[in-house]
């Protein structure tokens, strides 16, 4: 896990929004190895092993490959430029831990990707969770893979941890509830909003 990610990261527990305090144990090139993340509030601790953030259960369920390259993946994003955080959840994780060089300006943020996904480049992390666990308003773009973006619950995480007028790209139909996204457009599987 990018140990500057951890200014980013929430408490998933249902409480106030609370920050997580990183106890590292090992920490090679800025990536958290081994360690610790607590909530100061309602006492959780999440352990990190082996780069990998375990912060809840993560659901159990068959992801579609997310087939769309990372160049087509950052221009439905709308992300045209290095800096700041973007989350993929699912299986487009498995894109952008493959292909460095098109995500080497950007702090990725993998939540649940397919087994095997590790968060070796740098500014990758890795999360297991039952929800996206970043705290509101905190990144560039959401892209969600199948069946994550026909769930309302994680439409609507992607929602509130998005910055104003970004994107949230989803992979599958249009939910029926988009949580108060405005969707701009839907074809070949994928739908965008804001």
């Amino acid at each position: 896990m990018f140990i500057e990610l951890t200014d980013h990261l929430r408490c998933p527990a249902e409480h106030d929004e609370a920050f997580l305090v990183l106890v590292p144990d090992a920490v090679v090139a800025r990536g958290v190895a081994n360690g610790m993340l607590g909530c100061p509030v309602c006492g959780a601790e999440y352990p990190i092993v082996a780069g990998v953030a375990h912060l809840g259960d993560a659901p159990h369920v068959t992801t579609t490959p997310a087939e769309l390259g990372a160049d087509g993946m950052l221009a439905l994003l709308g992300i045209d430029g290095p800096g700041g955080y973007v989350v993929f959840v699912g299986d487009p994780g498995r894109v952008v831990a493959a292909d460095t060089v098109v995500f080497g300006g950007i702090g990725a943020v993998l939540v649940n990707p397919p087994i095997g996904v590790s968060d070796a480049p740098p500014r990758v992390s890795v999360i297991e969770a039952g929800r996206i666990p970043l705290k509101s308003r905190a990144v560039r773009g959401v892209m969600l893979g199948a069946p994550y973006a026909e769930d309302p619950v994680w439409v609507a995480d992607a929602r509130r941890v998005l910055l104003p007028g970004r994107h949230v790209v989803g992979q599958g139909a249009v939910p029926a509830d988009a949580s108060g996204l405005q969707v701009l457009a839907s074809a070949g599987g994928w739908w965008v909003g804001v």
